[in-house]
């Protein structure tokens, strides 16, 4: 499991998304996989035995991910999303401009971050940029292939 952060800001769906996969992961799929573990006990000789150890990889891929989740959910944060208001906050939505095009983001944490529908994570480069700044403020974002420069024109 990679470090995270304390702090795991999310709305409330997706808190509610995670807290469901934690139940199914910890509910249906432990029982499938005993259950399939049982059958390859039953097929004799578990040193060559595919289905056992198949069985045995997947457990240990389903007990990775819960405890990914409980670390996750027991961190999380839930957040509103900001109306107005005079600067950019985890959950706002707001429009920038650059080279004279607008695009509209909101900025969401790390877990609900995607990218084509607009949504930025504030642990980003462009997420941390905008975090804090105001209407008609420049905001540099630093890039691999250099430094953006973004006006931002309106927080709804």
């Amino acid at each position: 499991m990679k470090d995270m952060p304390e702090t795991q800001y999310m709305s409330q769906e997706k808190l509610n998304e995670l807290n469901e996969e934690l139940s199914h992961r910890k509910t249906t799929v432990r029982k499938e996989i005993g259950e399939a573990l049982e059958y390859a006990k039953q097929l004799g000789d578990l040193s060559e035995n595919f289905e056992y150890h198949d069985a045995k990889d997947r457990q240990a891929d389903n007990e990775k991910r819960i405890a990914e989740l409980q670390a996750i959910v027991l961190n999380a944060q839930v957040i509103t999303k900001q109306k107005g208001g005079s600067s950019i906050e985890i959950g706002t939505t707001f429009r920038a401009e650059k080279d004279g095009k607008e695009f509209t983001f909101t900025l969401v944490g790390s877990n609900e971050a995607n990218p084509v529908e607009g949504k930025i994570s504030n642990e980003s480069p462009i997420g941390k940029a905008f975090l804090g700044a105001s209407i008609d403020e420049r905001v540099i974002v630093d890039t691999p292939s250099g430094a953006v420069q973004y006006i931002v024109t309106a927080i709804e």
